[in-house]
């Protein structure tokens, strides 16, 4: 099914190819624009449903995502959310996640960004698309800084853990030579 030349889908997963995903509404509906590398899709999930089901799908739930950030950098509020961190599937809300036009991006494809009018944000990705956002420039910098520090201290984590073992791997090496 195609709604105004885009692609309907039932149900998404966000992957490493996603860069946005924003409310899209249809008569009294609610559904998702997602923007990936490669195109734009209409999903019959609000971007919240489609954030939520992501991390169900790579192991966790939402609320669990959420508890993690909290617990890793201290943020409760429009907390940036690691969905998939061993692949870098990091985003993060420019709203309340309860609000219906809360817009999720993807850390890892913002490239570039400036103050609009009207205390809005245009967003510019890696391969050339760009969003204007409903949020004030300052507001949208907060969130990305939030969402840096998340991926920065989970990346360290992960990197002294992968060192440890490593270290623990070589004496036992050692031990049996």
């Amino acid at each position: 099914m195609k709604v105004n030349e885009f692609i309907v889908l039932e149900q998404f997963i966000v992957s490493r190819y996603t860069m946005a995903i924003l409310p899209y509404f249809l008569n009294s509906d609610v559904y998702a624009k997602v923007i990936e590398e490669d195109g734009e899709y209409i999903i019959k999930q609000t971007p919240i449903d489609i954030i939520k089901h992501s991390c169900d799908y790579y192991g966790s739930s939402f609320q669990g995502r959420k508890e993690g950030t909290k617990a890793v950098i201290g943020i409760t509020h429009k907390a940036p959310i690691a969905i998939e961190p061993a692949n870098e599937i990091y985003v993060f809300p420019t709203a309340s996640p309860r609000d219906s036009r809360c817009v999720w991006l993807s850390h890892m494809h913002v490239y570039r960004y400036e103050p609009a009018k009207y205390e809005r944000t245009v967003v510019y990705f890696r391969n050339g698309k760009s969003v204007l956002l409903d949020v004030s420039y300052k507001s949208f910098i907060n969130q990305l800084y939030k969402t840096a520090q998340l991926r920065t201290k989970l990346s360290e984590r992960m990197e002294a853990r992968e060192r440890k073992l490593q270290y623990i791997f070589r004496m036992q090496q050692e031990k049996q030579s």
